[in-house]
């Protein structure tokens, strides 16, 4: 029942008192809820016209100092948003050309039923930031709420979202095209932060939620603010002719939420730009290494992540990051780092398996010791054994490098025994060659 509920909360409802008789160029009224008035004059908003029909809008300017202390907005590099989307063309890096967005929405999971109601954007101007909302009062005013942001768009070919490219941005195409008049506005780039912040921050959050961001990153608390499961509910209690108080509260968390991203990105950008100098920690700088690697930047991942190492990460990341190195270190051709760097992580969980297992491969093809190779393997296999009895490693774990060190054993054991039956046939010749 409840979704029916909400279906039938989307429809108009002659029962509700509406505003005056605005008709669009279709001529059709909408049927607005009593509350909107009311909502406008505690928003300090206005309804806004356009040829398909009216929708209410606000304007706010955030000035504070808050907004732009992680980083300066009229300097941004363009390297380090490379990082971020490596296709990005040069004009990213002007920030007159960043659009920021984020919607309120009649669900958390999108899909075709799912209703973008409040759409804010934001951009940096005069010294502050811009923040402009577009609300839907009524289901039917959504197509001239798209018109607006479609009109925003084109001003600015940049959008900087946070979890955007999975929710906010989708559902707003598919918005459009469900209209079948308006189409869809297409950036030329999109930067969603989402994705460098969980590099950077998650293993020591745990939550990358933008509040948590805000609070724990940048130094600053939003203060009240509203559950964002409470959001859709709140807006369908005001489409059945609830009072408008409770949405003023959405109102100011979109807000925040732009001022959150804003900061924030500034925030990202420098970090990545310069990271010897706004690192503040060892885990940001173990994170910056996983998006250099990932990226392809080898060089400075190997650079990062010794700097990282030496800032003393928490134990598990440091086995992590020293297993990175290694793999680097490996792939560089210094294999003398590389092995150091593995034999410091024998006996521990995962990374002692693949350490046991590259310095076998190092031992048998490099060094040409098949021996200690074969040393290595064994211990390897105890050590899965003991883990996997002991439930530290789960049994298709255990499994797959049983069979791996098997395979290789056998080989070794094989190489191994060619090797001695050629000795010992050398050995023979030179016997028979001394007898004669």
């Amino acid at each position: 029942m409840q979704i029916l509920d909400r279906i039938q909360a989307l429809r108009p409802n002659g029962n509700r008192a509406s505003t005056a008789p605005l008709r669009d160029s279709h001529g059709y009224t909408p049927d607005i809820p009593e509350g909107a008035v009311r909502l406008a004059e505690l928003l300090g908003a206005a309804p806004v016209r356009n040829a398909f029909g009216e929708h209410l809008a606000l304007r706010r300017w955030f000035s504070e100092e808050i907004v732009r202390r992680p980083g300066d907005p009229n300097v941004i590099d363009l390297t380090a948003l490379r990082l971020i989307a490596p296709e990005v063309p040069d004009f990213v890096a002007d920030p007159q050309q960043w659009l920021f967005l984020d919607t309120e929405t009649t669900g958390l999971t999108g899909g075709t039923g799912t209703y973008p109601f409040l759409v804010g954007i934001a951009w940096w101007d005069a010294g502050g930031l811009q923040v402009e909302q577009f609300f839907m009062r009524e289901q039917s005013e959504e197509h001239s709420l798209l018109i607006a942001l479609a009109e925003r768009m084109a001003e600015r070919r940049v959008l900087v979202t946070f979890n955007g490219k999975s929710f906010d941005w989708p559902l707003l195409e598919t918005r459009y095209r469900m209209t079948r008049a308006i189409k869809p506005p297409s950036p030329r780039a999109h930067l969603d932060f989402l994705h460098p912040a969980r590099n950077l921050w998650r293993m020591r959050l745990g939550s990358v939620r933008l509040a948590e961001l805000e609070k724990h990153v940048l130094g600053w608390h939003r203060g009240a603010d509203i559950i964002s499961e409470m959001i859709p509910q709140t807006y369908f209690d005001y489409l059945r002719g609830g009072p408008p108080e409770p949405l003023v509260p959405i109102f100011h968390h979109n807000q925040a939420d732009l001022r959150g991203l804003a900061a924030l990105s500034l925030r990202v950008v420098a970090l990545l730009a310069n990271p010897e100098t706004h690192g503040e920690d060892a885990l940001e700088l173990f994170g910056i290494s996983r998006i250099c690697e990932r990226r392809g930047n080898s060089v400075r991942a190997r650079e990062l992540y010794q700097h990282s190492i030496a800032k003393k990460l928490p134990p598990e990341t440091d086995r992590v990051a020293r297993r990175s190195l290694a793999r680097l270190a490996k792939r560089e051709g210094n294999h003398n780092l590389a092995c150091d760097l593995w034999e410091g992580l024998l006996g521990h969980s995962r990374e002692g398996f693949e350490a046991y297992e590259q310095l076998a491969i190092y031992y048998e093809h490099r060094a040409r010791d098949p021996h200690r190779a074969i040393g290595f393997v064994r211990k390897g296999m105890a050590e899965a054994r003991k883990a996997n009895r002991l439930g530290l490693l789960a049994s298709g774990a255990y499994r797959e490098y049983r069979s791996r060190f098997e395979r290789r054993l056998t080989r070794l054991e094989r190489k191994v025994g060619r090797t001695l039956l050629a000795a010992m046939e050398a050995e023979s010749r030179v016997i028979l060659d001394e007898s004669n």
